[in-house]
């Protein structure tokens, strides 16, 4: 399906095509959206005005973090899982060799 995503940015319109990987087109422009909707209220009270770049930038920063922590908890997740693989693994070895031992 070539299917092309819009997303409303600052009043204007963005389009981009997504490719066959990407299982929900609509709902990633909808999180980014939520990012930078978050950042834009940090710079509502300033005198100055919007500055979609700062805007931006903000955004971006706070995706990264937020996809740096997932990525170090995926990682911790994993360690445990192979620890617990492994557990589990001596402990059937274990009873494998017991049961053996019992036959002979």
């Amino acid at each position: 399906m070539d299917e092309i995503v819009v997303i409303d940015l600052f009043g204007e319109e963005f389009r981009f095509k997504p490719d066959g990987q990407v299982k929900n087109p609509e709902q990633i422009a909808q999180y980014l959206k939520k990012y930078i909707t978050e950042a834009e209220k940090l710079f509502q009270s300033k005198a100055s005005g919007k500055n979609k770049i700062a805007i931006l930038l903000l955004a971006a920063m706070n995706l990264s973090k937020d996809f740096h922590e997932l990525k170090l908890q995926h990682s911790e997740l994993e360690k445990e899982v192979d620890s617990r693989i492994s557990s589990l693994i001596k402990k059937i070895d274990t009873g494998i060799e017991k049961n053996e031992k019992c036959l002979l």
